[in-house]
């Protein structure tokens, strides 16, 4: 039977920590380029660019 100490490393403890990091980068990565699709989106609209808006609605709701 394997004993196991209390400050030892735990091997899948920090697999989980490398896939909960991961993820959530990856969720604050996705958010980002969400807000700056918005951003551009609304400067789109503003500039009356309907080539610029409709390509970018498009990505928007592609990563939604």
């Amino acid at each position: 039977m394997e004993k196991r100490l209390l400050n030892s490393p735990q091997h899948s403890n920090e697999n989980n920590d490398s896939v909960i990091a991961e993820m959530f980068l990856s969720s604050v990565l996705q958010e980002f380029r969400r807000e700056t699709l918005r951003k551009e989106i609304d400067r789109s609209l503003q500039e009356r660019n309907k080539d610029a808006f409709l390509r970018l609605t498009e990505e928007l709701k592609k990563i939604s």
